[in-house]
């Protein structure tokens, strides 16, 4: 059997830092992050007589789409790995030195070894999905620092007088986005439909439908519903070794915190209104626990409606809970 032919891809916002490997060999090349690096890349590996690589770079957001675009329409299989496995695999090797040349070693041989799911390019509209909802959430931020801005004790009139009309602005925009993002959802039957089927959810608003959708590629492309917990980082991750290390259980975090943020609030809600979510969150309460376990655990089983509404497609329906994942 054949060794697989890997490049580790050091991206950053300028330039491209790439490590071929081919057996025990390893050779370097530097290029910019941009079409015509990508082009120069290309040729570069057929100088190298390589016609087909896996390819592994780390998911750092819009500075690496581009390039694995490309590497996917050439041909070549695309992996997208977690920074954090990355980290982790660079410990394990006692790597002391780090470089963007060492770093394009480390990522070809972590994907010359390790099992990476390979990657592919998404639908165009669930990228425009996702680029609407995430400037809402910026836009959402900015006018929360601006708020507070305004409640921190500021003596100039002229001041405040700017912030507030600068908060009517961002408000404006927000409202803008929030009818795009809808009339976006609206032209699409796939997206539409699955937005209707969360929104059937107590608790979960077309905000909230949209940014599950346009955070999660495919929520049925999970194998069960405790995978789509762990990648919204919201599995328990428990600390005991011996019988001296025994710490509470607490959320693991290493996951999208964005879809963590949206579903706070929502839990909020479903702990009054949900009829599936409001007594177990009661008896956590009552068991003395911290009310804040109690919202963990309703942003969790959010998630596990969530799953099961879109799995068995049918809208929610407390009546028929065998349809849906198990609550306990």
């Amino acid at each position: 059997m054949s060794e697989r032919v890997s490049l580790g891809v050091d991206v950053s916002k300028d330039s491209l830092d790439v490590c071929l490997l081919q057996g025990q060999e390893s050779r370097y090349y530097q290029v910019a992050n941009h079409d015509e690096g990508f082009a120069d890349l290309q040729r570069w590996l057929r100088k190298c007589g390589v016609k087909k690589v896996r390819a592994c770079l780390e998911a750092t957001g819009l500075y690496g789409e581009q390039l694995a675009e490309f590497m996917h329409k050439q041909g070549h299989e695309v992996a997208v790995v977690n920074p954090l496995r990355i980290k982790a695999y660079a410990a394990s090797q006692l790597t002391r030195n780090k470089t963007d040349r060492v770093d394009s070693k480390l990522i070809a041989d972590f994907c010359r070894t390790q099992e990476v799911g390979l990657w592919s390019p998404p639908p165009a509209e669930w990228r425009e999905l996702r680029e609407l909802v995430r400037h809402r959430s910026a836009l959402v931020r900015i006018r929360q620092q601006e708020r507070n801005r305004l409640c921190a004790g500021l003596h100039s009139d002229q001041v405040m007088a700017m912030l507030r009309e600068h908060l009517l602005f961002i408000q404006k925009q927000i409202d803008e986005l929030e009818k795009k993002i809808q009339e976006h959802i609206a032209q699409h039957p796939v997206q539409k439909h699955r937005a209707s089927l969360l929104c059937s959810i107590p608790g979960i608003s077309h905000v909230t439908a949209a940014v599950l959708l346009a955070e999660i590629r495919d929520l049925l492309a999970f194998d069960d519903v405790r995978e789509l917990v762990a990648y919204a980082g919201l599995n328990p991750r428990q600390q005991r070794s011996g019988s001296s290390v025994f710490s509470p259980s607490r959320i693991s975090k290493t996951g999208n915190a964005r879809i963590r943020a949206a579903l706070y609030w929502p839990a909020i809600s479903a702990l009054r209104s949900n009829p599936l979510i409001k007594p177990l969150c009661d008896r956590i309460v009552r068991e003395g626990r911290p009310k804040m376990v109690a919202i963990v655990a309703a942003m969790r089983k959010l998630l596990h409606l969530a799953y099961g509404v879109l799995k068995h497609d049918r809208p929610f329906n407390p009546s028929h809970p065998s349809t849906l994942p198990a609550l306990t």
